[in-house]
């Protein structure tokens, strides 16, 4: 490897996304007048150069590489209008001038190095590509894993850990006087106006420092890499005078020092199956402040930068302006010349530290002594994300959507969904046959787990609203469907789009997509509730296919199943599907298929009710959920036996072999529905509350019992003089043992339930007259005046107090 031809090559070392290395470089390549482009970016998105400086493509965008055999892998390379590379490819295709990206292929970037993948960020190089953050790629729920030494913090460098030995970066702000690496970045490098050669000469002595900080063994192999492919495609036509390479610094330095080791590149691994695109990108995603380490931490500021030609104070200005008129919208005392003061200030601050222009602390500390008159609330509610931005690239013509992005930018612009990277809340009214559509190509992208739309709470046919917040996933599906209303939160990120492009492997349409990944968790069901749950995806994302195929596998699994849980899970599936299903668009299902279903399936239910009930508290958890699924279901849905049902929970009621608590909670359901009276669950409460029961199967019946709707319960004087009887029974060597179910089961009444139980407990003492002046005391917690009442009553009160 002729390392001298390569080090007489323009090395032109830069910092991705710095408006002045844009800046400088341009006015480079001017002086310079190359006949050959090397930049650095992964060499098989060559062929996406021009789209990338198409007229039609609008920065920021990205180039997006991902991995086509199955495995979950992408990574990306963003570029805003002021970042290097995309200087380079514009004034190369402006001049004719050849230009190709060294760096290594898209396949061998995600593919595994030592255990990590091989990656492109230089967490040495502040001047190198980074790779998108874990938090981008988790928000469609892929690994897409890190870089060999991924991480940094804020400022764009990785901060020293505690303990640790102070990095290069650390100690280069500290040795100038900075209070951070990015505060040293823009006062030695972004702000001075240096001429082409000076600036690539203190670039070069500075990246020749910090490659040698830590272990760049990935980079070195990179190293070797681009170097290679540089001189091969320079050949015998060119010299090196006419070539010019726009690399992250510390390659630029690895290259002028010609400290290659050309048997590195050896340890790269072999190219995994992988395609490469080009996607939109966007300012937040761009932005380290939100935590995606792309390279700066004010894109919007930035681009001011850039548009003035690198001037910092005109940036600062018009920041500050608009600051001022937001500011005055809101009511707030803000003149021009508390702008030009602010400006000043600005100003001043960046010449006392050294700095040749004002840069973002500056900006930030001027308007909150000035404007905000010491106030940070504005500045960080408002200033901080105007400098950020939300601007949104555009891909031109030049590179055609994949059919799940044609699809998903159709729906977005017809349906007037949110397009922006800032989240927005909406709601859908599902008596609308529009706004259903709406809902279906949300759950569409909710199941293919796209990242877009979360869903944020509804209005339900029964009344009442799901929590806002709660994302979709989280929410049974049965829930999603019996509502009036949904709220959506949306918002587009490159992710979307990234996740997108990596899912036309499983269908050309979303629909394609959502079935197909219905269909893959069909058959990993094992349950029927489990094919239940599919079954209503299916009809959320009315997707046929996959809903006849659930159908027919709940009734394959039910004729099996002794789960009572999944069967009572099945069950409330077919319910809400017999009560709503018409509105979803089930008529190529066939919505006289559902009642058959669910007749059937809760026969089959109500059959091992007694079976579900046996064992533990923690084993009868579910099978106690499963019990009040089957009563809603018998009180809700005509077509089902209601009097199986009735009569198989009269029998867990009356059952010592099953837990008791299934037999309280049974007795409590029976008692709402007025399937017993007061008589009878008087009796049947005495009866199991009675000498004759261990004190803690007692208990463990009275907790279930409560469970059900303990104001009701609680208010029934025939029940709590049952109940009374039941506690003063207890022997008090056999209390303390019982102590601990009893507070469970009295852990849950609130205060209403509380007065209602004391007011029943004093009657049914005889106690009549004091119970008002007891109420109140409860109330207080006054355990003085209860020593002045009677000493019957104060037992009365001690006794619920050891309770509550």
């Amino acid at each position: 490897m002729d390392l001298a031809r390569l080090a007489a090559v323009h090395l032109f070392p830069v910092r991705h996304h710095s408006p002045r290395s844009s800046a400088t470089l341009r006015a480079y390549l001017d002086e310079v007048r190359p006949k050959a482009i090397f930049v650095e970016g992964p060499s098989d998105a060559t062929p996406l150069l021009e789209a990338l400086v198409d007229p039609k493509t609008v920065p920021p965008v990205a180039i997006l590489g991902y991995r086509t055999d199955g495995a979950p892998a992408s990574s990306l390379w963003p570029f805003a209008a002021y970042s290097p590379e995309y200087v380079a490819v514009k004034w190369a295709f402006e001049h004719g001038v050849r230009v190709e990206l060294i760096d290594v292929p898209v396949g061998m970037t995600l593919a595994p190095f030592e255990g990590a993948v091989v990656g492109h960020d230089d967490v040495e190089d502040p001047g190198g590509h980074e790779r998108e953050s874990d938090a981008e790629h988790g928000r469609h729920g892929e690994d897409h894993g890190a870089g060999e030494d991924g991480g940094g913090d804020d400022d764009g460098a990785p901060a020293s850990e505690p303990g640790a030995q102070e990095s290069i970066y650390d100690a280069c702000a500290r040795a100038r006087g900075f209070r951070s690496f990015e505060e040293f970045w823009e006062a030695s490098f972004e702000a001075p106006r240096y001429d082409p050669r000076s600036f690539r000469e203190a670039l070069l002595a500075y990246a020749d420092l910090a490659r040698l900080d830590g272990d760049r063994l990935v980079h070195r192999a990179r190293d070797a890499y681009m170097a290679r492919c540089i001189l091969e495609r320079m050949g015998p036509d060119l010299a090196p005078h006419e070539v010019a390479a726009v690399l992250g610094a510390a390659h630029a330095a690895a290259f002028a020092a010609r400290d290659v080791d050309p048997a590195l590149e050896a340890r790269l691994p072999a190219p995994v199956p992988c395609a490469v695109t080009l996607i939109p990108f966007s300012f937040p995603r761009l932005s380290e402040q939100l935590g995606y380490g792309a390279g700066n931490r004010a894109p919007q500021y930035y681009q001011r930068a850039h548009d003035a030609g690198g001037d910092f104070r005109r940036a600062t200005l018009e920041v500050l302006i608009e600051f001022t008129e937001h500011l005055r919208l809101r009511g707030f005392m803000a003149s021009l010349a508390d702008t030009i003061e602010a400006f000043r200030l600005a100003v001043a601050l960046a010449e006392l530290r050294g700095k040749a222009e004002p840069g973002l602390d500056e900006v930030r500390e001027a308007t909150i002594a000035t404007m905000c008159r010491g106030d940070a609330t504005h500045v960080d509610g408002f200033l901080w994300p105007a400098v950020i931005g939300r601007n949104v690239g555009r891909v031109g013509g030049g590179i055609g959507k994949n059919s799940l992005q044609e699809e998903f930018w159709r729906e977005v612009r017809e349906r007037r969904l949110p397009a922006t990277d800032a989240p927005e809340s909406f709601r859908l009214s599902l008596t609308n046959e529009v706004e259903v559509g709406t809902s279906v190509l949300l759950h569409r992208l909710r199941i293919a787990k796209i990242p877009y739309a979360a869903y944020a709470g509804a209005r339900r046919a029964g009344g009442g609203a799901r929590r806002r917040g709660q994302a979709a996933q989280e929410t049974p599906p049965d829930e999603l469907l019996g509502q009036l209303s949904e709220t959506w939160e949306a918002q587009w990120t490159p992710a979307t789009d990234v996740a997108l492009v990596e899912k036309i492997v499983l269908g050309d349409t979303l629909e394609q997509v959502a079935t197909r990944l219905l269909e893959e968790d069909l058959a990993a069901c094992h349950t029927t509730g489990e094919a239940a749950d599919v079954l209503l995806n299916g009809v959320l994302a009315s997707s046929a296919r996959a809903a006849a195929a659930a159908l027919r596998a709940c009734d394959q699994f039910a004729a099996g199943d002794s789960d009572l849980p999944s069967l009572a899970r099945a069950c409330r599936a077919f319910a809400g599907l017999a009560s709503f299903g018409s509105s979803r668009s089930l008529s190529s299902l066939g919505d006289g298929v559902i009642a058959p279903m669910l007749e059937k399936t809760f026969a089959r239910a109500v059959l091992r009710v007694h079976g579900g009930c046996t064992g533990s508290d923690e084993a009868v958890a579910a099978a106690k959920e499963a019990l009040r699924t089957l009563h809603d279901v018998a009180l809700s849905q005509p077509i089902v036996d209601r009097a199986a049902w009735l009569a198989a929970a009269r029998e867990l009621v009356d059952s010592d072999a099953v837990n008791p608590t299934t037999s309280g909670l049974a007795c409590g359901l029976l008692y709402l529905a007025q399937a017993i009276d007061d008589a009878e669950v008087a009796r049947v409460v005495g009866l199991r509350l009675g000498g004759a029961t261990p004190p803690e199967s007692a208990a463990s019946f009275l907790a279930g019992f409560l469970e059900v709707n303990a104001l009701v319960l609680v208010k029934s004087r025939p029940v709590v003089e049952a109940l009374d009887a039941f506690l003063g029974g207890i022997a008090p060597e056999r209390f303390k043992d019982t102590l601990p179910v009893l507070r469970r089961a009295f852990a849950a009444l609130v205060a209403t339930e509380r007065r209602y139980l004391l007011e029943n407990v004093l009657a049914a003492r005889k106690l009549g007259d004091k119970a008002r002046a007891a109420q109140a005391v409860l109330l207080e917690k006054d355990r003085e005046k209860l020593k002045e009442m009677s000493e019957d009553l104060s037992q009365a009160m001690d006794d619920l107090d050891d309770l509550l």
